[in-house]
């Protein structure tokens, strides 16, 4: 789907084939995720974390990390691929597989920290210097470094998570060079109230462009309600799984991020460009569930069809700024 100019566009970021996979029971065979990734693309999604470049002991759904990456540049060049990495090493192999972006996770909570990376928060922000060093020798065409806060809403090990330790840590990653620097949910602790807060005060520490994406957890069911508090901040990029799946390993009661078709649906009913199709995402579905049938998934959109009323959504927002 093309774009279209007469509409604010949004950046949506599908993180299925990383995020959603990581905590999957089964592992997704190498060409199944190639065929899933296919789908989304067809259906319009411009920017896909990919594989997630971790030691496959940790985690064996990511193993075919760098197969996945170099598959994926070769056969979407239009496609922005991502990929996360922990550490340098983590970094230097997805920029050497092909990764456009590579997504550097930083704990707010000291507890997640030592569970999720082994190091403790300032550690963490050290290695973020030393990623972007590395970037920086690989020329124009190098990988942008974006450092993800993770547990930036609370966090189930250590509790309630400071808002000011945000703050300090996403001005120490602007100095250690991160390019953007995101905000995640990861238990989906987060309120709208909350999400406006450390949205601005982000901001405010790195600047207004180096600001990236909302990264929110469903657990509570807050999700979309804490996306439309981003959009009332302003925020261009939001990401979401395919079929709402997703969480992280090492922080317990994460579960699944918001639905990409259900951020779809939101986002395109009110008024924003995502330049994806509602129902050829939907489609894609099918490609997942045959490759892991003892996955649930979710998503409201998916499971009620898509509303009569949804594809009226762009002509009744311009008739609505002809009025205004």
């Amino acid at each position: 789907m093309a774009p279209d100019a007469k509409r604010p566009v949004l950046a949506i970021r599908e993180v299925g084939p990383r995020d959603g996979l990581q905590m999957a029971k089964a592992i997704m065979p190498t060409a199944a995720k190639l065929l899933w990734i296919d789908a989304m693309v067809a259906a319009g999604v411009r920017d896909m974390e990919v594989a997630s470049f971790v030691p496959p002991a940790a985690l064996p759904q990511m193993a075919d990390a760098a197969d996945v990456t170099a598959a994926v540049r070769r056969q979407h060049p239009a496609l922005k691929v991502v990929a996360l990495a922990p550490n340098l090493r983590g970094a230097q192999n997805a920029a050497a597989a092909g990764a456009q972006v590579i997504i550097v996770p930083v704990s707010a909570s000291e507890a997640h920290s030592r569970s999720n990376v082994r190091r403790s928060r300032e550690e963490q922000v050290a290695e973020v210097a030393r990623i972007t060093a590395f970037a920086a020798t690989l020329g124009a065409g190098r990988p942008r470094i974006e450092a993800g806060i993770s547990t930036a809403f609370g966090c189930s090990l250590q509790g309630i998570v400071p808002e000011a330790d945000v703050l300090r840590l996403a001005a120490a990653l602007a100095t250690a060079g991160a390019d953007t620097v995101s905000l995640a949910d990861t238990l989906g602790y987060a309120s709208p109230s909350q999400v406006k807060r450390l949205v601005r005060g982000v901001r405010r520490e790195v600047g207004a462009a180096r600001f990236g994406h909302l990264h929110l957890h469903d657990t509570l069911g807050t999700a979309l309600a804490n996306v439309y508090a981003g959009l009332e901040e302003g925020v261009g990029g939001f990401d979401g799984a395919l079929g709402g799946l997703g969480g992280c390993p090492f922080a317990p009661g994460s579960v699944g991020n918001a639905a990409t078709e259900d951020l779809v649906y939101l986002l395109e009913l009110e008024g924003f460009d995502t330049g994806i199709d509602l129902a050829a995402l939907i489609a894609a579905r099918a490609v997942l569930a045959e490759a892991l049938p003892s996955e649930r998934l979710h998503g409201r959109v998916a499971a009620a069809g898509i509303p009569r009323t949804y594809r009226l959504s762009s002509t009744v927002h311009e008739a609505l700024e002809a009025v205004q």
